[in-house]
């Protein structure tokens, strides 16, 4: 038979050389490994202390208080020794790992090639930024398009040539009248339908026309218009705003001309003209000083402009009788052509970041 089960040993020189043996394993400890270990051994479900605490029941009463007082005590001597420790050996791990892991940064490398913007959508910017300065509004809209914002409302009639299928990049059914907008006028529509009088819109964005993809013609290419509706409106007023955008583009002294034209959007109708920034027409019947880039005329078409067809503004519901307006456009690609002397379109859409990089900064 056995004998009687025998009280745990909770007297303070007990529970002292638990505490010292706890101690001892966590300072002999000299990973977070070896400490984990530790731990489980001195705090855990199996320790000493963790039994001894359950023993506590077995105590007589007036011996259990005391008991569980100096057992609270000590766990907490344990606690905050193991807290320290693992703290410790923490710190030494990472200082450890940070030494072995460090990189010297003196050492050369080998970079990235450096990005930029591409210049088409910096110059794009750049232009939009000039008529924010004037107090206009960016308008954008879809570049699907409905055949009649594309082409009826401009006044283009069902027979004008622009609307055949040689020019223009129809979305197939062609009898849902969806086409790849060729210019971006159809925002100027839409912003005469849409917003309320006066109007001063500039509206930059990408167009579509069945072109040759050669050194001066791409099938996808960019634009920018402006529209102005307003009362009092006249032909001064868009020289006035064109002879500002060139000088913003091409620096104070361009000089600008206008010559006749016509366009069914507008009336009168004008092609807006910039002096030859190379030879300031000096090459004009000069044979011994010709101009490539003006051949030797002096000017250099740079884009269309005009007056709003009263036409244009009876089908957007504006009384023609009360308000007049002006408009214009030109391409983002030849303007670019212009300040940096860019001879091949093709470089603009084959996307060979050193052509961007060759022309960073020079569209601010």
């Amino acid at each position: 038979m056995p004998g009687p089960e025998q009280p745990a040993d909770l007297s303070q020189p007990a529970v002292d050389r638990m505490v010292a043996d706890a101690l001892a394993a966590f300072t002999a400890a000299g990973s977070s490994a070896e400490l984990k270990a530790a731990r489980l051994a001195h705090t855990g479900e199996k320790s000493p202390l963790a039994l001894a605490n359950r023993a506590i029941g077995t105590i007589p009463g007036p011996e259990r208080k005391e008991s569980g007082q100096r057992l609270g005590s000590a766990r907490a001597v344990v606690n905050r020794a193991l807290a320290e420790r693992e703290a410790a050996i923490g710190a030494a791990e990472l200082e450890r790992q940070l030494a072995e892991e460090r990189i010297d940064v003196t050492l050369p490398v080998d970079l990235g090639p450096e990005g930029a913007p591409h210049p088409i959508t910096a110059l794009m910017d750049l232009m939009g930024d000039v008529f924010i300065d004037m107090g206009w509004e960016i308008a954008e809209g879809p570049e699907a398009e409905s055949e009649w914002l594309n082409f009826d409302a401009l006044n283009l009639g069902p027979d004008h040539p622009a609307r055949g299928t040689s020019d223009t990049l129809f979305v197939h059914p062609i009898g849902d009248h969806i086409v790849l907008r060729t210019h971006t006028s159809p925002v100027q529509i839409r912003s005469m339908l849409d917003r309320e009088l006066p109007i001063y819109v500039v509206c930059p964005g990408k167009v579509y026309r069945a072109d040759e993809f050669d050194a001066t013609h791409v099938p996808v290419f960019h634009q920018i218009e402006g529209l102005c509706v307003d009362k009092g409106i006249s032909l001064a007023h868009l020289k006035g705003t064109l002879d500002h955008l060139a000088a913003a583009m091409f620096g104070e002294g361009i000089r600008t001309r206008m010559r006749p034209h016509y366009f069914p959007f507008t009336e009168p109708s004008a092609e807006v003209d910039l002096q030859c920034f190379v030879c300031h027409g000096e090459s004009v019947g000069n044979p011994d000083a010709p101009c490539r880039t003006c051949k030797s005329q002096g000017w250099i078409e740079w884009g269309g402009c005009g007056v709003v067809n009263p036409r244009v503004l009876i089908a957007c519901g504006i009384d023609p009788e009360v308000y007049s307006g002006f408009a214009f456009g030109m391409g983002i690609e030849r303007t670019l052509m212009f300040r940096n002397n860019a001879a091949d379109m093709r470089d603009m859409v084959e996307g060979d970041v050193r052509f961007s990089r060759s022309l960073k900064g020079t569209a601010r």
